[in-house]
C-alpha cells in the first residue's frame, strides 16, 4: 500500500464525522456491477479484501472508490450504425434522415452494452483525521474529483478548506535552483522542467542531469520557470513536486521501506505496516512542504464544495489506478 501520486486537500477541523459514522454512510453507496444496460457504475469498495469500507490503522483511515466502465468506442457503434442504415435504406428506397440515424445510433448501443467488455479500477484516498489531511492516490485533479464528487454525493457534510501557502511553488522552486539550495530538510535531485510564459511556452526538461551551473540559471534569467523539480525529504521520501502542487513520483526510499521486513507472508499484516509507514512519513513531508513554500496562510472560511490544494496566487499529471 504506497500512494504514487498525491493530489492533496485540507479537511477543516469542524468536520467531526466519526469512523463508524463515515463506514455508515458510504455503505449506502456500495460498489454494483454495470447492469447489462448501464455504461458505467461507481461505488465504495473494501480497501482490503474484507467488507470493511473504511480501513483503519493508527486512526488513520483508508477508503477507495471503485469504478467500472463499459469499453464501447463511439467509432463502432457508428460503423454497425451505419452498415444498418444502409440495409434499411435499400429495403425502403431512401435514405434515413438525422433524427431516425441518432435513433438507430442509441439502439445499436443498446443492443451492444451487455457484449461489450468492462474495465474495472479503484482509486484510493488517505483521511488523516488528527491533521486534517484528506490525499487521493491519483495522477490527475480529474481523477482525483471522481473521489471527493462521490463523497460529497454520498456524505451528509463534505467539506473542504482551502489551503493557501505564503508562496507559490513556481517562485518558491526558481528561488531553490538560482540560489542552488534546497529549504531546509530537502534535496534538489537531477529532474526538472523549466517552461517559458510566453504565448509559444517554450519547455526544457531535464533528466538524469545535474540542475546546479549557469545552464540552468540561464533559463531563469531567459523567463522560463521551473513547473517540475525532482526533490528528496530527509533522505527517506522522493518525489516531483509541480506548480499545481501535486506531489509526483512519490517513491518510499530503502531507509522506509526496509521496516517490513519481519512481517512475514501475512497479507493484511504487510498491508497495515506498509500503510502506516506510508501515512506516518507523509505527515512529516506535508506540513514540511507547506513550511518550505512559506507557511499555510489562515482560510478565512470553509468551502462549501471542493477546493484544491493551492498556492497563492493559484498556479494556471504517471501511474494508472489499480483494478479491483
Amino acid at each position: 500500500m504506497w500512494f504514487k501520486n498525491l493530489q492533496i486537500y485540507r479537511v477543516p477541523a469542524g468536520w467531526d464525522i466519526g469512523l463508524e459514522r463515515l463506514e455508515e454512510q458510504l455503505a449506502k453507496k456500495r460498489f454494483q456491477p454495470c447492469g447489462s444496460q448501464d455504461m458505467e457504475s461507481r461505488g465504495w469498495v473494501s480497501p482490503t479484501a474484507d467488507d470493511v469500507l473504511v480501513h483503519q490503522v493508527g486512526g488513520q483511515w483508508l477508503i477507495a472508490l471503485g469504478v467500472e466502465a463499459k469499453l464501447l468506442p463511439s467509432s463502432v457503434v457508428k460503423e454497425v450504425a451505419d452498415e444498418r442504415a444502409e440495409e434499411i435504406a435499400e429495403q425502403q428506397g431512401y435514405k434515413l434522415g438525422r433524427k431516425q440515424l441518432k435513433d438507430l445510433r442509441e439502439q445499436i448501443q443498446q443492443e451492444l452494452l451487455p457484449r461489450a467488455f468492462s474495465r474495472r479500477r479503484r482509486v484510493h484516498a488517505w483521511i488523516d483525521p488528527v491533521g486534517g489531511w484528506l490525499v487521493v492516490d491519483a495522477s490527475s485533479p480529474a481523477r482525483a474529483e471522481d473521489v471527493l464528487e462521490f463523497l460529497r454525493q454520498t456524505l451528509d457534510s463534505f467539506p473542504l478548506a482551502i489551503l493557501r501557502t505564503e508562496r507559490s511553488p513556481t517562485s518558491a522552486m526558481a528561488d531553490w535552483l538560482a540560489g542552488g539550495e534546497a529549504p531546509a530538510g530537502f534535496t534538489i535531485d537531477q529532474d526538472c522542467e523549466l517552461r517559458s510564459v510566453t504565448e509559444e511556452k517554450a519547455a526544457v526538461r531535464y533528466v538524469r542531469h545535474t540542475l546546479e551551473g549557469d545552464e540552468v540559471k540561464g533559463h531563469l534569467e531567459a523567463g522560463k520557470l521551473p513547473t517540475r523539480l525532482a526533490m528528496t525529504f530527509d533522505d527517506r521520501v522522493s518525489f516531483m513536486l509541480t506548480e499545481k502542487l501535486e506531489i509526483k513520483r512519490l517513491d518510499f526510499l530503502d531507509v522506509v521501506r526496509d521496516q517490513i521486513d519481519g512481517q512475514g507472508e501475512d497479507a493484511i499484516a504487510v498491508f497495515n505496516a506498509e500503510f502506516a509507514l506510508m501515512t506516518g512519513e507523509l505527515q512529516k513531508l506535508l506540513p514540511a512542504v507547506v513550511e518550505a513554500l512559506g507557511g499555510e496562510q489562515a482560510v478565512p472560511e470553509v468551502a462549501p464544495a471542493m477546493t484544491a490544494f493551492a498556492a497563492t496566487p493559484a498556479a494556471a499529471l504517471a501511474a494508472d489506478d489499480p483494478p479491483f
